[in-house]
């Protein structure tokens, strides 16, 4: 903006210039026009006045010379008297000439030039100015009378006039110039200043601004700028903020999310994305979609859309490394308002859980199915038979109805696990917790089982400290969960064997565990073993009483007094189950 100020004031300056050197010009000739018209004038009027004194005297005496020098001293000028052929008869002192001779010569020449005129005539030579005129007398023409004037008064004149010219003009340029550049400063700094507020515009900085110094048009225009910058640093936080949103609305969502442009090439992937495919954007990101993604379901469902120009979903079962995973795919065109193809978004919602939620449904609705006709079959069955006649023999009768009594209790042990498995999955499921001494607790389950245990031949041992321990816990809870371990334990292991009840002190925790030498799990069914009727041995579960629902009972005790269970176990060599409960629990305080 220094070069707009600088040729602003260079094109200022230079009219200012040219202006006054023409204004200069023209007032310089006009004053010397006027100055040598009041010359003439005067000399004309000078030489009237000596040729009317001259032409009343009849010849040239003494006195007449005296007045002629007394004249010739009062007007600066040497009065010269000729006969008619121009020779000089008589001259006053007055300015010298280079020479006399060049009097004589020069008034003899305009004489010569000038008799044609009756009255009034003028020669200049580069020295003097003549005025001449003629001399008559008695009614004829008798000589003439020349003033002559040294033309260095002429010039002096137009000396001081061009010197005054000068002065003046440079004083008035000086004054224009300083009010030219205060009032070019005045109308180009706020141009200069908006000029820069809309070059940071350009590049972004949305917070720059001008003053508003005037209320005149640069004063609008400053105003202007600001309310656009204004306008647009709104805009531009507003965009923002949206972006903000959707980019975390896109990064937050559980689902996975690819966009693809109408070129195929893929533009956006999230996080989630990301996390279940396991995917590097510097792979995906700006890539053919065919090239970047690695499944031909999800290719073949992209290219659908790209030919049908319609919504497709889809479910499908991907390969993701060691697993298969089940995607619930929505794909949809992109149309602006203009009806302009932009390409797909796809989004991958992970069905996998729900399918496994699904099957295990199927299954528990199968389980429980099979574990009610079991026992509802065995006591139709008997009844029937006693009804047919069996109950006439006392011991069929007995060996039938002790029959019955065992799959009634079975039937009974089933519903309650289904009643407490309910309760303990219901959202509104409040625990009665109170502080109770675990070791007591334990001793009480301990003696409950011995008697179980000696029917075995299992020995059934109990470490514990030696100093009380209290936990603040549901009391009747702890106790099902512990009564469902080492029951379980006496289940699955065999005669000869023993199950050990293990306490110890941790700091803020108690960790009990449960361990056998019974038949061990396999390690790839352990993940399963809390699921409802999952049995490691079917058969030896259900000859055991059990109902499939126990381990499911514990976790869900378990984890609603905020503690932990864990499974350690070797096929053949024994199961070991570690429950680490809080001391003071103060989630449930």
């Amino acid at each position: 903006m220094n070069r707009f100020r600088s040729r602003l004031l260079f094109a200022l300056v230079t009219l200012i210039i040219v202006v006054l050197v023409g204004l200069g010009i023209l007032l310089g000739q006009l004053f010397k026009s006027f100055y040598l018209n009041t010359f003439n004038q005067r000399l004309i009027k000078e030489t009237n006045l000596v040729t009317m004194l001259v032409e009343e005297e009849n010849r040239l005496s003494p006195e007449l010379q005296v007045k002629l020098e007394e004249i010739s001293k009062t007007l600066s000028a040497r009065i010269s008297i000729t006969d008619i052929d121009g020779n000089v008869l008589y001259s006053t002192a007055g300015p010298t000439f280079s020479s006399e001779g060049s009097l004589q010569h020069t008034i003899g020449e305009a004489v010569q030039k000038n008799k044609a005129r009756d009255r009034i005539f003028y020669e200049q030579d580069e020295e003097m100015f003549y005025y001449g005129s003629v001399l008559n007398r008695n009614g004829n023409r008798d000589g003439y009378i020349m003033l002559s004037t040294p033309i260095g008064s002429l010039q002096n004149v137009n000396q001081q006039i061009w010197g005054l010219l000068i002065a003046s003009l440079g004083a008035a340029f000086v004054v224009i110039l300083l009010l030219g550049v205060k009032i070019t400063s005045r109308y180009t700094r706020p141009i200069e200043s908006a000029t820069k507020v809309a070059m940071e515009l350009a590049k972004g900085n949305y917070k720059a601004r001008t003053f508003e110094e005037h209320v005149d048009e640069t004063g609008m225009l400053s105003q202007s700028i600001n309310i656009l910058a204004r306008n647009l640093q709104d805009m531009s936080k507003a965009q923002e903020m949206q972006q903000d949103r959707l980019r975390t609305l896109i990064e937050s969502m559980g689902s996975g999310i690819i966009l693809i442009d109408g070129r195929g090439y893929v533009n956006l992937i999230n996080k989630a994305y990301k996390d279940t495919f396991h995917a590097d954007p510097t792979e995906y990101l700006y890539r053919l979609y065919y090239e970047a993604i690695e499944h031909k379901e999800v290719v073949t469902l992209i290219e659908e859309i790209f030919m049908t120009e319609v919504n497709v979903r889809k479910q499908l079962l991907l390969p993701l490394q060691i697993e298969r995973r089940h995607f619930d795919v929505y794909g949809a065109p992109i149309i602006s308002i203009n009806d302009e193809w932009k390409g797909i978004a796809l989004v991958f919602h992970d069905i996998t859980e729900l399918k496994k939620l699904e099957q295990m449904r199927k299954d528990f609705v199968a389980n429980v199915s099979h574990e009610l006709k079991t026992p509802i079959t065995s006591i139709k069955g008997f009844s029937e038979t006693l009804l047919d006649g069996a109950m006439n023999d006392k011991e069929t009768l007995e060996y039938f109805l002790s029959i019955i009594l065992k799959e009634s209790d079975r039937l009974q042990v089933l519903i309650e696990d289904l009643l407490d498995l309910s309760k303990l999955e219901k959202q509104g499921f409040k625990l009665l917790p109170s502080y109770i001494d675990i070791i007591a607790v334990l001793e009480e389950i301990i003696f409950i089982l011995d008697g179980k245990a000696k029917e075995k031949d299992i020995e059934l041992i109990f470490f514990k400290p030696s100093n009380e321990l209290f936990l603040f816990v549901d009391a009747e809870r702890i106790k099902q969960v512990f009564i469902n371990l080492i029951n379980n334990a006496l289940s699955y292991t065999p005669s000869g064997g023993n199950v050990t009840v293990k306490v110890m002190d941790v700091g803020e925790n108690v960790n009990i565990s449960v361990a056998d030498t019974g038949i061990g799990i396999e390690q790839e069914e352990i993940p399963r073993i809390f699921e409802r009727f999952y049995r490691v041995d079917k058969a030896r579960s259900r000859n055991s009483g059990g109902t499939g629902l126990g381990l499911a009972i514990v976790k869900h005790i378990v984890e609603a007094h905020h503690g932990n269970i864990t499974v350690d176990s070797k096929l053949n060599k024994g199961t070991t189950f570690t429950v680490k409960l809080s001391k003071e629990n103060k989630h449930l305080q």
